[in-house]
Formats: structure tokens, sequence, C-alpha cells
């Protein structure tokens, strides 16, 4: 029996080295079909062809949003000066002004682009290092394999819930059969009364009589909604054994079971066979809401 696979789940997955420490975050939620978003630093794009790559293997549905968090160690993104650009400024700096300069003046002098080069130089150097490359992609491997775990843990339970919610209709359905037994005699006692308050009851010929209830039965007859209800649960419980992906079919599936439920109320000439009817509805709500949410 294969699993059910949710579409909604998170995993993060970090991890320790001596150019400093980073972090794999993955998310997911529900989508029409696959759409995989990869935000990394600068200098790690080549990761993105790689993880989209990955995620399409494992997912077929689901708006999954990765990302890579990166902090350099003290030594790897402390910051470096160009001490040739600052001597040059220093010197440049006295010769203007004659005399020696002060400490909050080369303080300011330090703020000058290219004098102190800090982060995304250092990030970008980190990047080109295939060691750090292939162990950020297996990290990345590792989180996409810790999502897929947690929208399985999520497929169990929809599959639970599913079970539990066509184990429902298969109950209100066993009443809407025992109740639809009751149509004919009903339809005729209601045709009758008609007649009566007519006055036309003494009118009317027997056959015409005849006739005309077997048509209006056959009109009522639910016989047939009832049976393709009882032939969409097996298709329903086969495909909850089936496994993922199959959420698209299940939604399909509930589309027509709603189809055939209205039809049974449409056509109830009783209370207590309508009330069945709308309780079908309500679950078959439940079960649609639950499906949406299947991969």
């Amino acid at each position: 029996m294969k699993n059910l696979s949710g579409m909604t789940g998170f995993a993060r997955v970090t991890g320790e080295a001596e150019w400093g420490a980073w972090a794999w975050e993955a998310k997911s939620v529900n989508g029409r079909g696959l759409d995989v978003r990869v935000n990394t630093p600068p200098g790690f794009d080549a990761l993105e062809r790689v993880i989209k790559a990955a995620a399409s293997k494992r997912f077929n549905r689901g708006s999954l949003q990765v990302s890579l968090r990166i902090e350099l160690s003290e030594q790897a993104g402390g910051a470096t000066i160009d001490q040739a650009l600052l001597d040059t400024l220093l010197a440049a700096a006295e010769q203007a002004h004659g005399v020696g300069i002060s400490s909050e003046a080369i303080a300011t002098l330090m703020t000058v682009k290219g004098v102190v080069e800090i982060g995304s130089t250092n990030i970008r150097d980190v990047a080109v290092n295939s060691d750090v490359m292939a162990e950020l992609e297996s990290a990345a491997g590792a989180a996409l394999a810790e999502l897929d775990e947690a929208r399985q843990a999520e497929g169990r339970a929809l599959k639970a819930m599913l079970s539990d919610l066509v184990d429902e209709l298969v109950s209100a359905t066993d009443t809407a059969i025992s109740l639809a037994g009751d149509q004919p005699a009903l339809l005729k006692a209601r045709l009758t009364k008609q007649l009566e308050e007519l006055g036309a009851d003494q009118q009317v010929e027997p056959e015409r009589l005849a006739a005309e209830l077997a048509l209006t039965a056959a009109k009522a007859d639910v016989r047939e909604e009832l049976d393709r209800l009882l032939a969409h649960f097996d298709s329903a419980r086969k495909l909850l054994s089936g496994g993922s992906p199959v959420g698209r079919k299940l939604d399909f599936l509930a589309q027509e079971l709603n189809r055939e439920a209205n039809t049974l109320c449409s056509k109830s000439v009783s209370l207590d066979l309508t009330n069945a009817g709308l309780s079908l509805k309500g679950t078959i709500d439940q079960f649609k809401e639950q499906a949406a949410n299947v991969e």
C-alpha cells in the first residue's frame, strides 16, 4: 500500500564549518502545481538549479520555498582593509591640510568605498569553493528529504480523516437507500390527495392515474444516484490506498459526489430522504476540503 502525501510541511537543516555556519529552510504549502522558489546569498545561484531538479523528483504539487542563510565566522567574515588605498588617502589629506590627520579624520577615510571590504566579497569567495558547494548541496537534499517526511506525516493524517469521512458517507447512503423504498407510496399518496383537493379524484380513469403514477415514480427514482454514490465510494477507497499523487482525482470525485447528492435531494419527496441527502452534502464538503490538502 502506497503512502498518501500532503502538501504542507517545514524542514530546517543546519551545519557549521571553519568558514562559518549555514541553515537551509524548506517550507511547503498547497498549490495547484509544483512551484519551487529558491533564495540564496550572492554567489550561490548555481544551487538553485540543483534544488529545483531535486524537488521535481520528490514532489508533484505544492508551493515550495527553499532558502539558504549563511553566517561567516569572524575570521572569514571579518573586515579586510586595503592598506595601500588608505595610505594614499592619508597622504593626500596631509598634503591638502599641511598637518597630521586626526583620529576622527582617519575614521572618516575608513568609510570611503574600497578601503574596507566585508561580507559579500567573502561570501562570494566561499561560494567558489567546490567542497563548500558540495556540502551545501548535500544539506539541501537532506532538507528536502525532511520536508518530504513532514508532508508524508500530513498525508497519513489526511488518509485517516478521509477514510473516516468515506465511512460516514456510506452510512448516510445506506440510510437513504432504506428511505428510498418509500418513494412510490409517498408519491401515490401525494397525487391522490391533490386530486381529492381538486375534486377530480372521481373523474380520472384508473388507467390514466396509474400511468401518471408510473411516470412520476420514474422521475423520482433515486436508485441510479444511490448506486453511483456507492460506486464512487469504492473509487475513493482505491484512490486513498493507491497513494499520491492523487489530490486532483479526489477533488474531481468530490464534485461527482456532490452532483449525485444534489440530484438525490431534488428528487426526494420525503423530509427524511431530503435530510439524508443534506447530511451527505455536508460530509462531502468536508471530504472536498480535506482532499484539497492531498498532493
